[in-house]
C-alpha cells in the first residue's frame, strides 16, 4: 500500500480533532523526536501516567546522568521521580506553549498525575493536587485525578480552586456524567466567589480498549457455553460505551445551568479517548481513533496508534453515524446479562492497581539507584 498523499493525523485537526501523545521519555526530548511529533503531525498535548513514567524512568539510559545529579539533593525516591517527571513535563509544556497561546488555551497541555494510592483519599488527593500544580507553576498543565467516588469532591473543589483537571481512569458514561457536573459545580462556586472562568480548563479521559477487552471475555464465555449471539458482539462494547459518553457530553452541555456558566466565560470540558492501543490483533490498529471522530473530541495515543494512523487513517466524521448501532448493542449486551456498569466498576478498580505496582516498582527501582549513587 502506498504511502497517503497527505498526513491522516493533520486531517484529523482539520476535522476538530485534537492528537495528542499518551507517552513521555526525556529521550524523545533529547534527540527531538517529540518536537517532530508536535511539528510534522499537529500533536497538541501530552498525557502521562505513573505506568509510562515507570516504563521511561527504568528503560531510558538519558535519565542516567540526571538521577546522579538529582541524588546529592534528594532524599527519598519519591522526590527523585516528581523531580525527573516534573523537569520533562516542563520541557515538553515549553514546545507546547506556543499552540496554548494561539489556540487561546484550547490545546497545548501537559499532564502529571497524583499519587494512585489516593485514589480513594479526596483530601489527600486535594494537598497533592495543588502541591503539584505549584510546583509545575505553567498555565497549560493538567492535574490527573481518578474518576472514583472520592475523585468527584476533588474534581469540584480542584476547579473551583481554579486548578485544570485531567480526570482520568473513567469507563462508565454515568460517572462521566457525575465527573462532568463536579466540573460544572467547581466552576459554579468560582463564579459565585467572583472568580474569572475563562482560565480553567478540564479534560474527562474515557478509556475504551480496555473495555472491550474484559467484555469480549465475557461475550467469549457466553458464546462457549451456547449462545452464539454473543459473538456478534465482540468488539463493540468500547465504541458503544464512547458512543453514549459522547451523548452524556451533549446532554450536559445542553443544561441551563451549563450554559449560565458559558455566559460568563467558561470553557467546556472537553471528552478524551483514552486507551487506544488495540489490544486484540483481530481489530484494526487504528479502531478507536478511526470509529470515533467528531468535533472537539481529544484523542490521546501512543506511538504506535500514532505510527499507525498516520499509515492507515482515512479521515471523516464517524462517531454519528455509530450512535444508533451503539444503542442496539448496549442493548444487545444487557438482553445477555453483560452489566456494562459493573464492568466499568471492575476496571475502575483494576486500573488504579495497574498504576500502583509500576508506581511503586519505581520507587523501589529509585531507592535502589539513590542508595548506589550515594554509597560510591
Amino acid at each position: 500500500m502506498s504511502a497517503p498523499l497527505t498526513n491522516p493525523l493533520l486531517e484529523l485537526r482539520k476535522l476538530g480533532v485534537s492528537v495528542w501523545f499518551d507517552g513521555i521519555s526525556r529521550g524523545m526530548l533529547d534527540d527531538g523526536s517529540l518536537a517532530r511529533l508536535i511539528r510534522e503531525d499537529g500533536v497538541a498535548g501530552l498525557t502521562s501516567n505513573p505506568a509510562i513514567f515507570a516504563h521511561s524512568i527504568m528503560n531510558d539510559t538519558t535519565y542516567t546522568h540526571r538521577i546522579a545529579q538529582l541524588t546529592a539533593k534528594e532524599s527519598s525516591a519519591l522526590g527523585l521521580y516528581e523531580d525527573l517527571a516534573l523537569a520533562d513535563l516542563r520541557d515538553v509544556a515549553a514546545l507546547l506553549r506556543p499552540l496554548h497561546d494561539s489556540t487561546q488555551g484550547g490545546d497545548g497541555f501537559v499532564s502529571m498525575e497524583v499519587s494512585p494510592h489516593l485514589a480513594d483519599d479526596s483530601p489527600g488527593s486535594f494537598r497533592e493536587a495543588r502541591r503539584l500544580w505549584q510546583r509545575l507553576n505553567i498555565p497549560n498543565a493538567f492535574i490527573k485525578i481518578p474518576a472514583t467516588e472520592a475523585g468527584l469532591p476533588v474534581i469540584r473543589d480542584l476547579t473551583a480552586a481554579g486548578i485544570n483537571v485531567n480526570i482520568t481512569l473513567l469507563f462508565s458514561p454515568e460517572r462521566y456524567r457525575a465527573v462532568a457536573h463536579a466540573y460544572r459545580d467547581g466552576l459554579s462556586q468560582r463564579a459565585a466567589e467572583g472568580k474569572p472562568l475563562g482560565s480553567v480548563a478540564s479534560v474527562a479521559s474515557f478509556f475504551l480498549s480496555r473495555i472491550d477487552t474484559a467484555v469480549d471475555k465475557l461475550l467469549d464465555g457466553l458464546a462457549a457455553r451456547g449462545q452464539p449471539a454473543a459473538r456478534a458482539l465482540r468488539g463493540k462494547a468500547a465504541i458503544a460505551s464512547a458512543c453514549r459518553a459522547y451523548e452524556v457530553f451533549e446532554e450536559t452541555i445542553a443544561e441551563p445551568k451549563w450554559q449560565t456558566l458559558v455566559d460568563a466565560g467558561a470553557r467546556p470540558q472537553r471528552l478524551l479517548w483514552a486507551s487506544t492501543s488495540t489490544k486484540d490483533p483481530a481489530y484494526s490498529p487504528i479502531k478507536y481513533v478511526e470509529e470515533l471522530v467528531v468535533p472537539g473530541i481529544v484523542n490521546t495515543m501512543p506511538l504506535e496508534t500514532i505510527n499507525a494512523y498516520r499509515r492507515l487513517g482515512h479521515p471523516e466524521l464517524t462517531l454519528e453515524r455509530h450512535l444508533a448501532e451503539a444503542s442496539d448493542v448496549r442493548e444487545g449486551l444487557e438482553r445477555l446479562d453483560v452489566d456494562l456498569e459493573a464492568v466499568a466498576q471492575q476496571l475502575e478498580r483494576e486500573g488504579v492497581a495497574k498504576f500502583i505496582e509500576p508506581f511503586d516498582k519505581l520507587q523501589k527501582w529509585l531507592e535502589d539507584k539513590r542508595r548506589a549513587e550515594r554509597r560510591s
